[in-house]
């Protein structure tokens, strides 16, 4: 009896063991989150475009969209828009994420420096930067004209090309680090053994390196794509009537016309374009171009027609690239034998720096012009800045608005990228070290935010927070950030992890190293570069979020981005600038300091 009891105990908790494992329960509380200040805002929002002002179900909304071709045009600009925009960032952005992951680790800590200044500069101030450097009595007018390139000034700003210079300049450093995260893992001795067998510096480079990097250019792509679908200022500011995007749209429908209804049409319409280029892209790359992607089990149950085609014209596109590289090399080779001068020997290398370096500089140029032109002492931003004055970081700091505001985004900053990571990582080490059911479903919903626009989440989580008593407060801006960084987490960590050798933490196991001492003496210090890379990366992406802060805030609670949008509608003064400068400043320290304790032995 006592055998047979056992064993009829012994099955159902071996079967709830079995059932319960696939789970996972450090993925509940992500799942849940997301799910309630998520999947569930946004499915209302969206589920408003079946109703009619009555709360009868009803498709008059989608016919709409249908009957007039005003629609059709404006998802064309912002397909267009954004197709430009992730070209542009990919060819940009390569040749810098290259060098990084080539030279030394001083030179690359100093060069990360300025990539990453456009993301410590005021989403606002840099496309109002633009608008001083751009205008045709602008800065780079100006020179043009006193280098007699031009003789009268050049419009380069409220059309499509000003809107593309402001988003290229925008998203470019999220493709930069996309894509360094993969070149690091390249394994350097492969281009060298395909050197020694007699390939040319053009075939190592197209044949063997290129290819291996094309995961984080894919995942760089369409993560720029999606990005720059949900952009709205730089349009809005940069560009003309025939460069109006549809979040613009969007937005006039909720916020001006108050049609709700209609707004959530264009929302589908909108995700269902989304979900057609995400559908197009794992088709293609798959989802383990994607740092935590599943990979595919078996190669060839992907071989569609499709696949081979997009790799039959990529190998022949390479083959060609890598004979052109060659046939270059061999010129500038024997021009170098002609002309006997040895020191030519890196010119390749001279090439790459002074391409990196312009590229870099058109990253960092916002921001070295606002520093000076913080200190005018004209009342509005002009180029160059005439006379030299404090007044305007006195404006800053007598007045209890702005200080209150930076204190209130660094508390919402840190408590959303803690809240984020506490979310985050276990679901990233779920991901990267285990199997389970729906594991690709979990994946998708965790960078679900990301692909979203950040209008459906923001007027989301109002409709919400107005029935929980939210609005309006501290609280729930920090819950609505948490929900924005987590998908930027996921993907930093589960890069770091999928690196990592899990056979230190069995050495560690065998040794008699619990699970918690394992994580926090081998785990953690070896991953600790990327932990912390994830913390700033959220902390960043959190503190200059202004869609939020405009719908869930009212207007008790302002955070310092939303104060700035506000000055900068009602009056374009310097303080912008000074604000700004300060926060470079506060953002350059933390940087340093994070780096640092990155840099520091375990």
């Amino acid at each position: 009896m006592s055998g047979m009891s056992s064993g009829t105990v012994g099955v159902p908790v071996g079967f709830l063991r079995t059932l319960i494992k696939p789970l996972h329960w450090q993925i509940f509380p992500a799942l849940a989150f997301l799910l309630l200040l998520f999947v569930v805002p946004v499915a209302s929002l969206l589920g408003l475009s079946f109703l009619n002002k009555s709360g009868g179900i009803t498709t008059e909304h989608y016919a709409r969209l249908v009957d007039q071709p005003v629609y059709a045009s404006i998802l064309w600009i912002t397909v267009r828009t954004a197709f430009w925009t992730t070209l542009l960032c990919i060819l940009g952005g390569y040749p810098i994420a290259y060098l990084l992951s080539k030279t030394t680790k001083s030179a690359k800590n100093l060069l990360v420096i300025f990539v990453l200044m456009p993301f410590w500069t005021s989403f606002l101030v840099r496309t109002f930067a633009w608008i001083v450097l751009l205008g045709k009595k602008g800065a780079i007018n100006q020179l043009l004209q006193a280098l007699h390139i031009i003789d009268a000034p050049v419009r380069m700003i409220y059309d499509f090309v000003g809107v593309l210079i402001g988003m290229t300049h925008a998203l470019m450093p999220l493709a930069v680090l996309i894509m360094l995260s993969v070149m690091e893992g390249i394994d350097r001795n492969l281009s060298n053994a395909a050197a020694t067998m007699g390939a040319k510096g053009g075939k190592c480079f197209w044949k063997i390196y290129f290819p291996l990097s094309m995961p984080g250019v894919a995942a760089a792509a369409i993560l720029v794509f999606i990005t720059s679908v949900g952009v709205f200022i730089t349009p809005a500011l940069l560009g003309g009537a025939r460069d109006t995007m549809i979040v613009q749209l969007i937005i006039f429908q909720i916020r001006e016309v108050l049609n709700w209804h209609f707004a959530g049409a264009i929302g589908v319409l909108l995700l269902v374009v989304l979900l057609l280029v995400f559908v197009i892209y794992n088709q293609i790359f798959g989802l383990s171009a994607l740092p935590g992607g599943e990979i595919k089990k078996n190669v060839e149950n992907r071989q569609s027609h499709l696949i081979l085609f997009v790799r039959k014209i990529g190998g022949l596109v390479t083959t060609l690239l890598a004979e052109i590289t060659d046939a270059i090399g061999s010129f500038f080779y024997l021009v170098r034998m002609f002309q006997r001068n040895r020191t030519s020997n890196h010119k390749p290398r001279f090439i790459l720096w002074t391409v990196t370096l312009l590229l870099i500089g058109f990253l960092a140029l916002p921001t070295f012009f606002i520093i000076p032109v913080s200190f005018t002492a004209e009342s509005f931003l002009t180029w160059p800045p005439r006379g030299f004055s404090y007044q305007w970081y006195d404006t800053a700091f007598k007045s209890s608005l702005w200080p209150d505001a930076a204190i209130r985004s660094l508390l919402v900053a840190v408590s959303s990228a803690f809240l984020g990571m506490l979310f985050a990582v276990p679901c990233a080490f779920a991901l990267a070290r285990q199997n389970f059911v729906g594991k690709s479903a979990l994946f998708t919903l965790l960078v679900s935010p990301m692909i979203v626009p950040h209008i459906f989440i923001a007027v989301g989580l109002f409709f919400l927070y107005s029935k929980v008593g939210l609005t309006g407060t501290t609280a729930g801006l920090i819950l609505g950030h948490t929900v924005l960084v987590i998908p930027y987490i996921v993907i930093t960590v589960l890069a770091v992890v999928k690196g990592y050798d899990q056979n230190l933490d069995l050495a560690a196991s065998t040794l008699g190293a619990n699970t918690v001492k394992v994580f926090w003496r081998v785990t953690l210090p070896v991953i600790r570069a990327g932990m912390i890379a994830a913390f700033m990366f959220a902390f960043i992406i959190s503190f200059d979020e202004l869609t939020i802060a405009l719908f869930v805030t009212g207007g008790t609670v302002t955070t310092l981005p939303k104060l700035m949008y506000e000055d900068a509608i009602l009056s374009v003064n310097p303080t912008l600038a000074a604000v700004s400068t300060l926060l470079l400043i506060f953002m350059s320290a933390v940087i340093l300091v994070s780096e640092f304790v990155r840099r520091r032995g375990p």
